[in-house]
């Protein structure tokens, strides 16, 4: 059900259980902004989700809130992820949903790797 990114960090989320390691996820990178694991319901061949280490709701309260070091440590991170998974040369898009209309899901910033095959369109016709 998509949420309300206006409205405050909810620290149930399934991401904020994930960093707390109440909730188990395959690790595919960690550092001191963000981790990578797999999508559990991918919708590529390949499909990551990258987060960011800090209680953010969206990309619009993490450009607003984050600190330099952490929006350059996440945006890094996203492409350390890529080139490590090799997608660089065959190519891969990335997705942050943004509130009702975009369908986020989940209350914490994350940003979707999709890979492995050609994607189509941006957006659905």
């Amino acid at each position: 059900m998509p949420i309300d990114a206006t409205q405050a960090y909810d620290d149930q989320n399934i991401f904020a259980k994930i960093l707390r390691g109440e909730i188990p996820a395959t690790r595919l990178y960690e550092d001191d902004y963000a981790i990578a694991f797999p999508d559990i319901a991918p919708q590529a061949p390949t499909h990551i989700l990258v987060i960011p280490k800090g209680a953010y709701v969206s990309w619009d309260d993490f450009s607003a809130r984050a600190s330099d070091a952490e929006i350059a440590g996440f945006v890094r991170a996203v492409g350390t992820v890529a080139r490590h998974a090799g997608l660089v040369a065959p190519g891969y898009r990335l997705l942050a949903n943004t509130g009702h209309h975009s369908h986020q899901e989940v209350p914490h910033l994350h940003v979707h790797i999709f890979a492995g095959r050609a994607l189509g369109p941006m957006l659905a016709r």
